[in-house]
């Protein structure tokens, strides 16, 4: 009797264990507002997009965006020609960007949170 209780608490904490892993992953899917500063260059010197990540994809409704964001948050976007990366936690993220505008180099950061 005693291994079959034993056996039933391992199961169970098998089983718990089983179903919080993908909660404890990190879910970053949602709608999130991107602020752009730009540090060097001539892009424009703030920039504001909604992106919406579904199952770790990065979209945008009017925006040329393609991205991921992996279940650890990490994050890998291109907008418009411009490439970002960086870190997502909980509700809020930052990150380096890099791009051109008119075959300028201009780069920055970037800081999301989650809405």
């Amino acid at each position: 009797m005693r291994v079959a209780r034993i056996q039933a608490v391992l199961l169970s904490s098998v089983l718990s264990a089983g179903f919080a892993a993908p909660a404890l992953a990190g879910n970053y899917d949602g709608l999130w507002n991107v602020k752009i500063v730009t540090k060097t260059g001539s892009c424009d010197p703030v920039a504001q997009y909604p992106l919406t990540v579904t199952h770790g994809k990065v979209s945008a409704a009017d925006a040329d965006v393609t991205g991921s964001v992996g279940n650890q948050g990490h994050v890998k976007v291109s907008i418009r020609g411009a490439y970002a990366n960086g870190q997502l936690s909980g509700n809020a993220g930052s990150g380096k960007w890099n791009g051109a505008s008119g075959g300028i180099p201009c780069s920055g950061h970037w800081e999301a949170s989650r809405q």
